[in-house]
C-alpha cells in the first residue's frame, strides 16, 4: 500500500480500537465523538471520514467481536466429500456449535444496554446489522470454498442460521439476564441445537412445533 493508504488504515484501526475501549468502559451511550477522536488521536473530521455515524462505529466493533464465528469457520477444513445443501449446512452448524459465542454476546449485551437496562430499538438495530455483516462474511467464505455452489441458495442458508442468532439472543437474555456462567452456556447450547434442528428440518405444516430434539 502507498503511504496515504497506510495512514488511512492506521486511522481506521485506531478509531475502532478507541471505540472498543470506550464501549467497554462506558457503554454505547456513554461517550461522545469528541472523546472518541481524542482517544484515537485523530480529528473529529477524520472520524466522520471513516464512519457516517457513531452507530456505524459501534456496529464495526460489534462485528469484530462476533467475528470469532467467522474465524472459527475459516480455520476449519471442510470434511464434506462434495458440495450439497446438506453438507454446506452441516459445516456451518458445526462452526456454530464449536464457537464460543456466549462471551462475545454477553459483552455486546452489556455495552449496548441502556441506562435504564431496558431493550431499545437502537440495540436491536445494532445487533441485527452486526449479525448481517457476519452473515455476509460467512457467505463469502462458503462461496470461496465451494465455487460450484449456487450463490442464492448458499446465502439463504447462511442468513437463515445467522439471522436466527438474533432471535436466540432475545430468548437467551430473558432466561439468563446476560450472564456468561455455566448455566448460561447450557441455555445457549440448547438454543443453538433448536436453531440447527429447526433450520435443517424446516417448518412445514407436518412438522411438530413443540420443543425439537437434536
Amino acid at each position: 500500500m502507498d503511504r496515504r493508504a497506510r495512514i488511512r488504515e492506521r486511522h481506521h484501526r485506531a478509531i475502532i480500537d478507541a471505540a472498543a475501549s470506550l464501549l467497554d468502559a462506558k457503554g454505547a451511550d456513554g461517550f461522545t465523538v469528541d472523546e472518541l477522536a481524542k482517544r484515537a488521536e485523530v480529528s473529529r473530521r477524520t472520524v466522520f471520514n471513516h464512519f457516517a455515524s457513531v452507530d456505524d462505529i459501534v456496529i464495526a466493533v460489534c462485528t469484530e467481536v462476533l467475528g470469532d464465528v467467522v474465524e472459527t469457520f475459516e480455520s476449519r477444513r471442510s470434511a464434506s466429500a462434495g458440495t450439497t445443501h446438506a453438507s454446506v449446512f452441516e459445516e456451518l452448524a458445526e462452526a456454530l456449535r464449536s464457537t464460543d459465542l456466549v462471551n462475545p454476546i454477553a459483552y455486546l449485551t452489556r455495552v449496548l444496554r441502556t441506562p435504564d437496562d431496558k431493550p431499545s430499538q437502537r440495540q436491536a438495530v445494532v445487533l441485527l446489522r452486526a449479525f448481517t455483516e457476519v452473515s455476509q462474511r460467512l457467505s463469502a467464505e462458503m462461496l470461496r470454498r465451494h465455487p460450484e455452489a449456487d450463490e442464492l441458495t448458499t446465502r439463504l442458508l447462511v442468513s437463515s442460521l445467522i439471522g436466527g442468532l438474533v432471535v436466540l439472543h432475545n430468548h437467551w437474555l430473558a432466561a439468563t439476564g446476560g450472564s456468561a456462567d455455566t448455566a448460561s452456556r447450557a441455555v445457549w447450547d440448547e438454543l443453538i441445537d433448536q436453531l440447527i434442528v429447526r433450520t435443517r428440518d424446516g417448518y412445514s405444516s407436518t412438522a411438530s412445533l413443540g420443543a425439537p430434539t437434536s
